[in-house]
């Protein structure tokens, strides 16, 4: 069992780590909003759609969903079209200095409906979840599948908490709002660069 436990820690942070739209995001959204609970529900919205990512490819319910060709395209189709928007609507944010009354910043329902549409409408995620976390827990059954799942579960919601937390911190760092007017560009850009690479995987397939 402790080697399952390990083996799911050391894997969910592999995959966790790389720069992507959703870790962007809850990073943008911690560094914007006026104080930490206010980005919780960008946090625990992301954790949450990870926890069932993981949950569902362990299981082996996504596999035979993303086998359904035409949902697989559809699914493809949504995330290009939202990655493309979303990279508009954040390059053209700019946050307030912190002399101003307030920063811009999404309300908790935008920030849990584009939490959501970068975890779930990411069929790059998705593929990656199910290729290598769902694969990876067919080597163990029963107990230590179940530790292992928990310790994919457990890496993604300590990472999207830290990311909160140190989005925070540079938000407060940043007096003048030039640091996150720069992220705010490099998010649009990162998003925009994940569509144009579903774009062009879908083509291929």
């Amino acid at each position: 069992m402790l080697q399952a436990m390990i083996h799911g820690l050391i894997l969910a942070f592999g995959l966790i780590l790389p720069l992507g739209v959703q870790n962007v995001f809850v990073f943008n959204q911690g560094a914007v909003q006026p104080n930490f609970s206010k980005a919780l529900p960008v946090i625990l919205t992301a954790a949450l759609c990870d926890t069932l990512l993981i949950t569902l490819a362990i299981m082996g319910v996504s596999v035979v969903v993303l086998e359904l060709e035409g949902l697989r395209v559809m699914l493809f189709l949504f995330g290009i079209l939202f990655l493309i928007y979303m990279g508009v609507t954040t390059w053209r944010s700019k946050p307030s200095s912190l002399g101003e009354e307030k920063l811009e910043s999404l309300s908790p329902g935008k920030q849990v409906a584009f939490a959501m549409s970068v975890s779930l409408l990411n069929p790059h995620a998705i593929l990656d979840t199910i290729g290598v976390i769902g694969t990876s827990s067919l080597t163990y059954s029963g107990a230590d599948k179940t530790a292992f799942a928990l310790a994919c579960i457990t890496i993604s919601w300590l990472w999207f908490i830290g990311l909160g937390l140190a989005g925070r911190a540079a938000g407060r760092l940043d007096r003048s709002g030039k640091v996150l007017s720069l992220l705010n560009r490099v998010s649009a850009i990162v998003m925009w660069g994940t569509a144009g690479y579903l774009a062009y995987s879908m083509w291929m397939a």
